[in-house]
């Protein structure tokens, strides 16, 4: 199933939320679901149920601490829809965050500051009709400047903690990926495509070869 509308609404979340630090969301590899979340729903083509849970709610800095949570997060909500098109977005209310973040169907995001500590999370659940493939670029455009996360992954390898712990400058670590393999390109997280290392004006660049169809969870 394609990720695109999950991914966009993830995204245009971690862009508006009033932190004092940027987030980003990352695919959630945590199953369970504690505590309250508030949830909405949207009417539209396609339809969507979209939950927001912060991990503490003194850290929203939008001059309400005293506001009910529902009306604080409705902004974020607003935006998050914006994605998805036309549309009629309903009133948010508290539940129990396990009755939308595990029910089927739905995607998890992990809402992450810069030094990788969990802020919040939010759940996407598209329903309805997808819109076709053409009217991506213009819904992409309404969150155009939201950043997200891409990282180049030439290979990876696993190691005991006292090999980690004996690590020194001019060790060389082994790498799961043969020399000259195309690199993993990742986009919060998610596999998107594959690419060559290159040398650009003097900065390491990667040169796509392949973009994937749909996002490979990871």
């Amino acid at each position: 199933m394609s990720t695109f509308h999950e991914t966009a609404v993830a995204a245009a979340i971690a862009g508006k939320l009033p932190f004092a630090y940027p987030v980003i969301p990352a695919p959630s590899t945590d199953p369970g679901a504690s505590g309250d979340a508030v949830v909405v729903t949207f009417a539209g083509s396609p339809g969507a149920r979209i939950a927001i849970q912060i991990a503490d709610p003194s850290h929203l800095e939008d001059g309400s601490p005293t506001a009910d949570l529902a009306d604080r997060l409705h902004p974020i909500f607003e935006a998050a829809v914006a994605v998805l098109g036309a549309g009629s977005l309903g009133n948010g209310h508290v539940v129990a965050a396990a009755e939308v973040f595990t029910d089927a169907g739905t995607q998890v995001f992990d809402l992450v500051d810069a030094s990788g500590a969990v802020v919040g999370r939010t759940s996407v659940r598209i329903d309805g009709d997808r819109a076709p493939a053409s009217a991506g670029p213009q819904r992409l455009s309404r969150i155009a400047g939201v950043e997200m996360e891409l990282v180049v992954e030439i290979g990876r390898t696993r190691m005991p903690v006292r090999d980690v712990l004996s690590l020194e400058p001019g060790r060389v670590v082994e790498l799961d990926r043969a020399a000259g393999s195309p690199a993993d390109i990742k986009l919060n997280g998610r596999l998107i495509g594959h690419g060559t290392v290159v040398v650009a004006e003097g900065d390491f660049a990667i040169r796509v070869e392949r973009i994937l169809d749909g996002a490979e969870a990871v």
